[in-house]
């Protein structure tokens, strides 16, 4: 008895149909994570005044929170990085696209905050506190 073997070469690959398809919902996904300007979690109380006005597009959002600490885009950090970190933020933005949000929780000590405006003068931001209207 005679046995005759096919032997074939069977190619592998991989299947690349689809890989646009996951590249494209793999930026989509990370992009809507890498939100930066994220403070939404941080607790703090606006002081309040009789009339308010809108700011539009900051670069970046300073926030002190009720227990004094300071969050630079939703990070904490301390007030001798805060300069440093908006220096890189700002870049070479031109005057009026300078802005930095500022949100101080309405107990906070001025020995707390001037050292944060003092860090944010010196990186070249634009000021912009953020309060609240006060109730009628």
């Amino acid at each position: 008895m005679h046995v005759k073997i096919n032997r074939r070469k069977l190619k592998v690959e991989v299947p690349t149909v689809a890989m646009g398809d996951i590249a494209f919902n793999l930026l989509v996904f990370f992009f809507i994570l890498a939100r930066a300007a994220d403070d939404s979690n941080i607790p703090w109380d606006p002081a309040t005044t009789p009339a308010v006005e809108s700011v539009s597009d900051p670069v970046a959002r300073v926030v002190v929170d009720k227990e004094s600490k300071l969050y630079l885009n939703g990070g904490q950090l301390s007030v001798s990085q805060l300069a440093e970190k908006l220096e890189t933020l700002l870049g070479s933005a031109p005057a009026g696209k300078r802005t930095v949000l500022l949100k101080i929780h309405n107990q906070t000590l001025a020995a707390t905050f001037e050292p944060i405006l003092e860090a944010v003068s010196q990186a070249g931001g634009e000021i912009v506190h953020v309060l609240e209207e006060e109730k009628k």
